[in-house]
């Protein structure tokens, strides 16, 4: 009878050990998935947050050109130190010396070249230089000239490069048509991009039909209705070449005078410039234009203070009524209008400018990072400007 009672004793404590054994094995597995799954949660919070520095801000977002490109631009913006940012909202003056090494301390935007950048440089040397500015630069730059044809022209000045210069639009126009200027525009791209020229500041669609108007020998020297037609065929043949074309002087130069040599002043109608002037711009903007040049004239019927390079009153008319979306381009900032303004370079970048073309460089990299730390502009200001301007560059195939 002890025998059987040991014996059940024995079997009881065996079935415990079992059930114990059994419970704890499950816990250990509970305990297991707990821990796996806290690290997939963990792994995920992680994965979002990557996915949440990342996400283009609401406010940026919009129905752009440059729209397919606007996640890798942020996702670019997140890698830039604040130096290589302020650099990429400058297009500068090509320099005398040292362009190539500038590139290591500055991270400029690009680079706008004149004639005497060409003069007597044979084609393969135009190309290795520029090629050599490409390869140091860390963000690929944008290499602009003014090639309009007539009485400016950087490039084609060069018989080395073109074997004869680009005629003004007027004579195309007078010679064959806007067919003309079709072809011609196609030519110019493809001579331009075989050089390393991406940016075209051109074209001119200023209405100027008076012989006594400034840009009179630049523009196409038609009406309102002709010059439109114009901005949509250079901007249309254009497209898909490699050089992107900039519509200048918004928002429209009219009659006024040259603002290379001082303060110019519009004092037309509000009325007269939205009939007369603004049309080419919005034709130029509807064919496809990534980037439109601002002059530096006082429109008293927009804005009776500030060069329209400086107005916010005058960006807001380029972006909220005619829905242009892509790349603000200030005339040079060191021109007479403007150079005297003591808050020149500020007014630019809170009027709504994406790219600023300067020749002091250093002085207005100096200016930008002391406004920056007075707070008179912010980070965020600078920040949206370089989204454009990377969105644009991968836009073009740079990056």
């Amino acid at each position: 009878m002890k025998k059987l009672f040991f014996v059940f004793c024995v079997i009881l404590l065996a079935i415990g050990i079992f059930m114990f054994w059994i419970s704890q094995t499950k816990e250990d597995k509970i305990s297991e998935n707990t821990s796996e799954n806290t690290e997939v949660v963990n792994q995920l919070e992680v994965e979002e947050n990557i996915k949440s520095e990342n996400k283009v801000p609401e406010e940026w977002s919009d129905d752009g050109i440059f729209k397919e490109y606007y996640e890798k631009a942020y996702k670019k913006l997140q890698t830039l130190t604040l130096e290589e940012k302020i650099g990429q909202i400058f297009l500068v003056r090509y320099p005398d010396n040292n362009a190539t090494d500038l590139l290591n301390n500055y991270y400029f935007g690009g680079y706008l070249l004149f004639e005497k950048d060409f003069e007597n440089k044979a084609e393969e040397e135009v190309k290795e230089e520029i090629k050599r500015l490409q390869t140091v630069s860390r963000i690929p730059l944008l290499i602009a000239v003014d090639e309009e044809g007539g009485s400016v022209v950087r490039v084609s000045s060069n018989p080395n490069l073109s074997q004869e210069q680009f005629k003004s639009p007027s004579t195309l126009y007078n010679e064959g048509g806007f067919e003309k200027i079709k072809q011609d525009t196609m030519y110019k791209s493809k001579l331009l991009n075989n050089l390393g020229i991406n940016l075209n500041l051109a074209p001119v669609v200023d209405v100027c039909p008076n012989l006594g108007d400034y840009m009179y020998d630049r523009s196409l020297k038609e009406n309102t209705e002709l010059t439109s037609i114009y901005a949509k065929t250079a901007i249309e043949a254009s497209k898909h070449t490699g050089v992107s074309y900039t519509l200048k002087h918004f928002p429209g130069y009219g009659n006024n005078t040259d603002t290379h040599k001082g303060a110019s002043v519009d004092s037309r109608s509000y009325e007269s410039i939205l009939k007369n002037d603004i049309p080419p711009f919005q034709a130029g903007i509807e064919e496809g234009a990534e980037a439109v040049l601002v002059s530096h004239n006082i429109v008293t019927s927009i804005d009776g203070e500030n060069p329209a390079s400086l107005s916010k009153k005058i960006h807001e008319l380029l972006r909220n009524d005619l829905n242009f979306t892509g790349i603000i381009i200030t005339d040079n900032l060191d021109m007479q209008a403007v150079a005297s303004e003591q808050e020149c370079i500020e007014k630019a970048i809170l009027a709504g400018n994406d790219i600023l073309i300067v020749t002091d460089y250093k002085s207005s990299i100096e200016t930008v990072k002391k406004l920056l730390k007075e707070k008179t502009i912010s980070q965020d200001d600078i920040d949206k400007m370089v989204f454009h301007i990377l969105s644009w560059k991968y836009a073009k195939g740079l990056i």
